[in-house]
Parts: structure tokens; sequence; C-alpha cells
């Protein structure tokens, strides 16, 4: 018969240190408050100061530093740099026992929580957390962890669900609050109303200004930074994407769109943009505007506008995109004459006048005649001017009505719902059951072309219904912009320009053209 001979463990399977070993445990500990309060501050420094006579007090421990973070959320540790290096000690071997709190403390996201115990455990330290009374290297240690931190993310999505509770009661109260300190123009009032900042508020209407005199959100850059100017956040270089912003948001205006973004996931504090998914509320006059309404709406026809020339827009002038030859079909462009003499001199002509075996035989035009010209075609508009905001009125109603369209979408986006149910039950017969293959990708393509042919359909729809709203506005605003106007014009006014006019075409035989956004054509001599 076989003789067995224990033999005793010589190093605890966890720190590798021999059992007999008296050597001290390196310990730290983790102290974490989740607002700057100043009741949270004073449990902040309570935590450091208890911590570190906890430890210091144990004959067998050797104090090595308490970590800290401050004014951070537990729900997970993407941000916690105090955690993050405290883990990254421990992983290097600077630490064997961590001492913290409680489980809601060190995580209130399970994931979290378990990875982190088990990586940690893995590389031979120990946490113990104080109010449970657990050490994660005990028998029992991991599932009553599992138990508190489920807990701890429960609590974390009830706190979550009353805060976005509370917001979208605001939200529905109409309270408007903005990011201030990355918003430029307003400030925090009385109340939490938004009060202009007058300072900053200079700086969104030139914005605005330099926009409507025909530079690109990247010649706005250019113009800011070069002239110093600050962004929103404090940087010294200016992005396209904050000058876009800012020419698109409705609150310069004196209105706001609220919940344009909500969160989708409360741990990972994943923001998402608004489609439909929860309420929207918009509310109008609700702060003090910054740019005029008008202005701001024009702002909006001319982005429009550009977007649809796609790359054919220029920047240079307000002339830009708007002057059309008549022999080519082309636009006019900027050229210098005599640029380095005393004899300099800007004109516009077709940028196709001398391309191709015909040359266009359109006249080029200097800056002045092109603003007489326009004040004589605008006078002879305001001539009329009741029998044309009349016209408009028509238009708009016609323009206005999309009943036909907004059930064809409907229709269609029913059928959409129907086909795609249809072929996950048709590939799901298909792994179910045995049948001829050939007789499913038949089925399966048919139903695969049903869906994109009334996918197509509605992006159709959807973009006229784009068209005629935008068609609507123009007209909505050339109506506002003639009503607000003297009938006769005597100086030049580029944002008439701007909002009224569509294009100019020059004529090889002397004639210039101007087409007003109304469809008014009319004709001046050069």
């Amino acid at each position: 018969m076989p003789r067995v001979t224990t033999i005793p463990a010589t190093k605890n399977k966890f720190t590798a240190l021999p059992t007999a070993s008296i050597a001290k445990r390196r310990t730290a500990g983790y102290a974490r408050v989740s607002t700057d309060s100043d009741e949270q501050f004073t449990s902040y420094e309570a935590q450091i100061d208890y911590y570190t006579k906890f430890i210091q007090a144990r004959d067998d421990w050797e104090f090595v530093k308490v970590y800290t973070d401050e004014g951070i959320s537990a729900t997970n540790t993407k941000h916690r740099d105090g955690f993050k290096q405290m883990v990254q000690d421990a992983l290097d071997g600077k630490i064997d026992l961590i001492v913290t709190k409680s489980v809601s403390r060190f995580a209130r996201n399970t994931v979290d929580s378990l990875t982190t115990v088990r990586k940690l455990k893995e590389h031979g330290t120990e946490i113990y957390f104080e109010k449970e009374n657990i050490f994660t290297f005990d028998s029992k240690g991991e599932l009553l962890i599992t138990i508190m931190s489920s807990l701890a993310q429960e609590e974390s999505r009830s706190i979550s669900e009353n805060v976005t509770w509370g917001q979208r009661k605001r939200f529905a109260d109409g309270k408007v609050s903005m990011p201030y300190k990355q918003f430029l123009g307003y400030e925090k009032g009385k109340d939490g109303i938004p009060v202009v900042n007058e300072e900053e508020a200079a700086i969104v209407r030139l914005i605005y200004k330099l926009f409507l005199e025909g530079k690109t959100p990247a010649g706005i850059c250019r113009f800011l930074d070069a002239q110093g100017i600050p962004t929103p956040s404090g940087k010294q270089k200016w992005s396209q994407t904050t000058v876009n912003s800012m020419l698109s948001n409705e609150k310069y205006k004196g209105d706001a769109l609220l919940q344009k973004r909500f969160t989708v996931d409360f741990l990972m504090k994943k923001m998402k943009t608004n489609e439909g998914e929860v309420p929207q509320y918009y509310v109008e006059h609700s702060h003090e505007a910054i740019i005029n309404p008008t202005e701001w709406e024009m702002v909006q026809a001319e982005i429009a506008r550009r977007k649809a020339l796609g790359r054919a827009y220029s920047g240079n002038s307000v002339f830009s995109s708007k002057l059309v030859c008549g022999d080519c079909g082309g636009f006019f462009g900027q050229k210098v004459w005599h640029s380095t003499d005393a004899y300099r001199k800007v004109i516009w002509r077709c940028n196709s006048k001398f391309k191709g075996d015909k040359k266009c035989a359109t006249p080029h035009l200097d800056t002045e005649t092109i603003q007489q010209k326009f004040l004589i075609a605008y006078n002879r508009l305001m001539e009329n001017r009741d029998s044309v905001v009349s016209d408009c009125e028509l238009m708009r109603t016609a323009l206005s009505d999309c009943t036909m369209l907004d059930a064809e979408i409907d229709r269609l986006t029913e059928e959409i719902t129907v086909v795609a149910e249809l072929v996950k039950a048709c590939v799901k017969e298909n792994a179910a059951s045995a049948q001829p293959q050939a007789d499913y990708t038949k089925k399966y393509d048919a139903l695969v072309k049903r869906y994109e042919k009334a996918t197509k359909r509605v992006d159709e729809l959807s973009t006229e219904r784009t068209r005629k709203q935008d068609r609507d506005r123009e007209l909505r605003l050339f109506i506002q912009s003639i009503k607000e106007q003297p009938l006769v014009l005597e100086e030049w006014n580029e944002r008439l320009w701007v909002g009224l006019l569509e294009k100019a075409t020059v004529f090889h035989d002397g004639r210039m053209v101007f087409e007003f956004k109304n469809g008014t054509e009319i004709e001046v001599e050069l």
C-alpha cells in the first residue's frame, strides 16, 4: 500500500510570501467622493485622514499612500485617475493590500468591480472593503462582491433615472440651461436665466456678419485666428465645427431646442443625438437674442443654398456663386488687374471665359457697376411690392401643404417595417427547416429588392419635403425683408443682396437679369 507524506505549503498562494514570514503587507487606501460640494469635500478630507491613521495603526501593515478621486462618479473607471494609478501600482508589485470604505465607493458597475478585483487577485493584491468586512482573498469574497456590486449598480441606475426625470421636467417647463464655459455670448443670470455677455456677443455677431458677407466657415476661422480671438473654450485656434455649430444654434436668436441629445447608457454615460427616441421641447423667446431672428433665418437659408451648390461655392465675396455667365452658365469669379501697381483694379468675369474652343463673350464687371444695377432692379421690384407679397403668400400656401407627401412617407414606412419582419421570418424559416436553397434565395432577394425600393422612395420624398420647406423659408424671409425695407433704396445693402437675390445673369448683348427669390426676373441694361 502506497505511503503518502504531506508537504506543507511554505508560500502564500496569493502573495508568494513565505507562510512563516513576518514581513509587513504594503497597504494603500482608496478614497472617493462623487461631487465637488463643500460637504463632500469635508468627507473627502476625512477619508484620507482616516485611512492614513487606520493603516499606520496596524503593525503588520506598511503604509504606502492613500489614492484619491474627487468629484468623480463611480459608475465607470474611465476618468478615475487616482483609481487607475492605484491599480497600475498594484500590478507593478508596489501594493499587497488595498483598503477602501465600501463596494459602492470602489465601483458601482459590477463589471468594472469584478474585473478589477480579479485582475488584482491574479497579481497577488487583496482588497479589503471595510463596511462589508470583505477580504477578496476569502473564499466567499467574490460572491459577496458580486452581490454588493449589483446592488450598488441598481442604486446608480435609480439615481440616474431620477436625474434624467428632473432634467426632462425642466425641459417640459421650458427652463433653459447652457454649458456657459463652452458657450460664447451668454452667462448665467439671476434665477438661472441666460443673460448676454456683450463682449462675447460682439464675436458672435461678427461671425454671422462675416458669413453673410460671403465667407465660408474655414475663412471665418482664418480671420478669427488672425485677429487673436479665442474660441468659446479659450483655445487659440478655431475649428469649422465650432463655427458651423454657432451659425446653426437657435439659442442665438433667443429660442431654445431642448434635449437635442440624451444618455443611452447610465453606466458609460454614452450620449446620442436625439432622432425622435425621446421628446424634444422648443421654447420661443426663452431669453434675450444676440442675433435678430430674421438675420438668423437668413443665415440658415444661405447655409442651405451653399450646401446645394456644393464645391461650386467660393467664399471670396457676397458676389460669389451669384453672378452667372449667360453664355456658358458658369459662375463669374473675382480677378485682379494691375495687382502690383497704382492701377490695381478688382473685376468680375466668367471663370470659363478663356476655356474651350468657344470663348464666352460676356463682359467683365466691376464691383460698383454690380451694386448700381442691383439698386435699379431692387427699386423696380418694390414698385409693385403689394402684388409681389400677395403672390408670394399664395406660393407659400402651396409649398406648406405636405399632406400627400407625409401620407406616402407614412405608408412606405409601414411597408418597410412589414418587409423587414418578412425578411426576418424568411431567414428564420430557412434556418429551422430544410428547403430548396434556390427557392429561398429567390424569395429573400425579392423581399430585399422590395425593401430597398421602399427605402429609396422614402429618401426621395424626404428630400422633396426638405426642398419645399427650404423654399417656403426663403419666401417667408423674402416677404419679411421687403416689408421692412424702404420702397426706394439709394445705398448698396449687401444683406438685401444675400437675402433677396437668387442670382444675376450677365449676357453678352449688354443685359443683366436679376432673379429674385420669389422667381421675379428684372432686366437691367449695362
